[in-house]
């Protein structure tokens, strides 16, 4: 999968940019090879039917949109309270099981000081492994591991948990984290949720356990109303943090 070197927007519209090497094709005409190589972040260019095209770079959120998803990911509305309720920063080491398509993971080494991540499925671990590859992180080392065998690191400051059985993982992140470490639980079923934090030993508290859905709203002009396709339930969080 090649890098995304430049981002394009027209009408509202974005179109990623990853071969430099040939005219690139869209509804509003196409744009030439010639311009997309020469062009600066900020400059606007024209199609051959005269439709202006803002350019710019990517960051990191325009190639983390485009990278493959197979299982299920975590949504971008449920990582945010993740990354805000914990405060997880350059300083982190964090862990999270079982990858999945690995967005949680990369989303978490994009700002944290080193990511570990488990899965067990070797279809799923070779998945994960592209998009890592792809968005060029070099701090998120991925195991073909069972979590529910246990954690090989110590010293944690986060453990997060999106697996049928998460209360199998109490007692192995409890050896791992560090005190004051948060243990997280992702789970689509409340009664997930409900053994999970009914498993709790003393080591933990729980904090609280949470659903975030997310209502986009469309603004044209002064017509404005709910969008139709809205992002409602995806997951349960539950918070627990270690204290002894």
């Amino acid at each position: 999968m090649n890098p995304i070197t430049k981002i394009l927007l027209c009408k509202g519209k974005k179109y990623y940019i990853r071969d430099l090497d040939k005219d690139f094709h869209t509804e509003f005409g196409f744009i030439k090879k010639s311009d997309l190589q020469n062009s600066k972040p900020g400059d606007i260019m024209k199609s051959n039917t005269g439709n202006e095209f803002c350019v710019f770079d990517p960051f990191f959120i325009d190639s983390y949109m485009k990278i493959k998803r197979g299982a299920q990911i975590i949504a971008r509305k449920d990582i945010g309270i993740i990354i805000a309720e914990t405060a997880v920063s350059r300083e982190s080491v964090v862990l999270d099981a079982g990858s999945g398509s690995g967005a949680l993971a990369c989303f978490l080494a994009h700002i944290c000081k080193k990511v570990y991540s488990y899965e067990l499925r070797e279809d799923f671990f070779k998945f994960v492994k592209k998009n890592i590859e792809f968005l060029g992180l070099k701090n998120l080392i991925l195991k073909n591991k069972d979590i529910y065998e246990g954690i090989d690191e110590t010293d944690l400051d986060m453990v997060v948990l999106d697996l049928p059985e998460p209360w199998k993982v109490i007692g192995h992140a409890s050896r791992s984290l560090k005190t004051g470490g948060f243990l997280i639980s992702y789970s689509p079923c409340i009664p997930q949720a409900i053994d999970f934090v009914n498993a709790l030993t003393s080591d933990f508290i729980h904090l609280k356990t949470v659903e975030i859905s997310e209502k986009e709203w469309e603004i044209k002009q002064r017509k404005v109303r709910p969008k139709t396709r809205q992002l409602g339930h995806t997951g349960f969080i539950s918070f627990t943090r270690k204290i002894k």
